[in-house]
């Protein structure tokens, strides 16, 4: 007599299922285990480490060089190197200005605009026939250039220039206000404001985003020429 079969119950064919499900991911894993380990999985390792050091390296320079704004606090003494950087919000003893309030400056009290942009020397031992031509410099109209003055030393000939200017520009009146500047984030203008004050100038502005804000708002610039003596 044959033994008519039993159906799976429930519980017994939960079971087959989970055993068959297991089996088939423990192949699965297997054969993947086996595919890591392949030649040429293993030949491109290299070049996904290399190239996920170089995501983080520019995500790194992103970071360093973004735009958001950079916080400067205010030395004690002058810059006295790497003069095109941020620059602090503050000159401790001058007005600080924007391109607006210069303008108004310039229209309530006549005051006097000094650009401070350096401008590179002729270069010692040109053979007599060779042509110098000094680079073209763009400044605020009206504004008187003084060059190479806001540097964080002045020997004693650009300090002596610097020092002359100022008493003819002003007439010998440290009261008078006098705006410093040069391009954005040029620590020169800073240097030279502060300089000035160490002279006793009373009224000293410090203009820090220079012939930069001015053109921006579109106000009138011109070529400039270095005073006479420079």
């Amino acid at each position: 007599m044959t033994t008519p079969t039993r159906p799976f119950s429930n519980r017994e064919s939960n079971s087959v299922q989970h055993s068959d499900e297991e089996a088939r991911q423990r192949k699965g894993n297997t054969r993947s285990r086996a595919e890591c380990r392949s030649p040429v999985v293993m030949a491109l390792l290299p070049v996904v480490m290399l190239a996920s050091a170089c995501v983080g390296i520019l995500e790194a320079n992103a970071q360093e060089h973004s735009t958001a704004p950079v916080e400067v606090a205010e030395p004690a003494d002058y810059r006295m190197n790497d003069y095109r950087a941020p620059v602090p919000k503050s000159l401790k003893g001058a007005r600080v200005v924007d391109t607006e309030a210069a303008a108004a400056l310039r229209e309530k009290e006549g005051a006097i605009f000094i650009d401070v942009y350096p401008q590179a020397p002729k270069p010692a031992g040109l053979p007599a026939n060779a042509i110098w031509r000094t680079p073209k410099h763009t400044s605020i109209e009206g504004a008187v250039w003084l060059p190479n003055v806001g540097y964080g030393t002045l020997a004693a000939a650009p300090e002596a220039y610097f020092k002359s200017n100022l008493e003819r520009l002003t007439g010998g009146d440290t009261a008078k206000t006098v705006i410093f500047f040069c391009l954005r984030d040029c620590w020169m203008s800073w240097n030279a404001a502060k300089r000035a004050m160490s002279w006793g100038y009373t009224s000293v502005v410090w203009f820090p985003d220079g012939t930069d804000g001015w053109q921006e708002l579109g106000m009138t610039v011109a070529d400039a020429k270095p005073e006479p003596g420079f």
